[in-house]
């Protein structure tokens, strides 16, 4: 499955509580998600809670596109992407 980066814009800041009803939001999307074929690997949030670059596996980015829309999540950019894995040269 490929993999994509997602970058977001929240000119208000990102605030997901840390609690059950933060995690309800994520079981929400990851529900949502799930329904076309899209998986949430993980996030990272900017120090000022205005930006998210979320690692995803989707068929497509129109499926990506269509879960943020469905999610009433923004969508700035989507890449496609492969893991360098610095250690794989350790050998």
């Amino acid at each position: 499955m490929p993999r994509y980066i997602v970058e977001r814009t929240f000119p208000e800041g990102l605030h997901i509580p840390v609690n059950a009803e933060g995690a309800k939001a994520c079981d929400l999307v990851i529900g949502t998600n799930a329904g076309s074929g899209v998986t949430w690997i993980h996030s990272y949030v900017s120090d000022d809670l205005h930006k998210t670059y979320c690692l995803y596996e989707a068929p497509s980015p129109e499926a990506i596109r269509k879960t943020a829309e469905m999610n009433n999540l923004p969508v700035d950019k989507i890449t496609q992407v492969t893991a360098l894995d610095p250690y794989f040269y350790k050998g």
